[in-house]
């Protein structure tokens, strides 16, 4: 090989490597963000990223540096707020703009939620995030026809799927769900902080980490007094309420469900959850349910 060619060679590593080092700067900057959202909507937190990644170009797009837009959502009739004006498909497109990125994440969470297109997604397992990749692109959400395996590929090589949240869904994962030096406090939709556990953490740490007691850990999150922290599970700092927030007046059971995660899922007492469905305390609902959570 000759000079120019190891020059080439060097520059391809060289632009490789920094690419790598901005996706993994954008996941460790919105992972939470990305499964706070998954707790309160469904969507796998995998899926966030790796749309997000894709979409903003790990945040260093245009949209996303001056709209703070990370998915590329249009304008549509729907939207009443900030707007700004791009050539994309079509020329001079309106993109939505946002105050703070996070409010972009919240957005595109609705914006999934709230059209019958994506529906179907949501009977999915929420692990399954090769069914959600390709429910996506079936669905219309971009056009380029590889956009499913481009999801599915950034998902495998980042291992994104480590932080699809075992609070939401029953999962074991091969490998420990990452968690920071510091664990992130997260406020759930009905106004509960939570942490997401991490490999280690026990009842005894985490309270004396909150100046809490940890029989007070156990009691708010409705466990026995010898259940065992698992990594990824949300333990409340908090009593849950009574009844979920007001954007959550009903939930439909999917496989994998059981009282309790809807419980934690939505920051409701157990026995408030039974007791407003009429069910029978122990017994689980079948998928299809609609349980009413306020």
């Amino acid at each position: 090989m000759n000079r120019i060619g190891y020059t080439l060679v060097l520059l391809v590593l060289v632009a490789s490597a920094k690419a790598q080092t901005a996706t993994e700067d954008y996941v460790e900057a919105w992972f939470a963000v990305a499964q706070a959202e998954m707790l309160e909507h469904g969507i796998p937190a995998s899926i966030t990223l790796a749309q997000g990644i894709l979409e903003s170009g790990n945040g260093q797009s245009e949209l996303a540096k001056k709209s703070n837009n990370h998915f590329g959502i249009k304008c549509h009739q729907d939207w009443d707020g900030d707007r700004v004006y791009y050539d994309d498909d079509a020329d001079n497109e309106c993109f939505r703009k946002y105050d703070d990125a996070k409010e972009s994440f919240r957005d595109h969470s609705l914006f999934l939620k709230s059209r019958s297109r994506y529906a179907e997604l949501f009977e999915l397992k929420p692990t399954d995030y090769k069914g959600w990749a390709k429910g996506l692109k079936k669905a219309g959400y971009a056009t380029n026809p590889k956009y499913a395996d481009l999801l599915i590929d950034l998902i495998e090589r980042y291992d994104l799927y480590t932080y699809d949240v075992r609070g939401v869904i029953r999962r074991n994962p091969s490998n420990p769900l990452p968690g920071p030096d510091e664990l992130i406090v997260l406020e759930s939709a009905n106004k509960v902080d939570f942490i997401i556990a991490r490999e280690g953490d026990t009842y005894e740490n985490l309270a004396k980490l909150f100046d809490k007691r940890p029989e007070d850990l156990i009691h708010y999150n409705e466990l026995r007094y010898d259940a065992k922290i698992e990594v990824g599970q949300i333990i409340y700092l908090q009593p849950k309420k009574r009844r979920a927030a007001r954007d959550h007046r009903y939930y439909t059971v999917v496989e994998g469900d059981d009282m309790y995660l809807v419980s934690q899922r939505f920051a409701i007492k157990l026995e408030k959850l039974y007791k407003r469905n009429k069910i029978p305390a122990g017994t689980q609902p079948k998928p299809g349910t609609r349980l009413e959570l306020r």
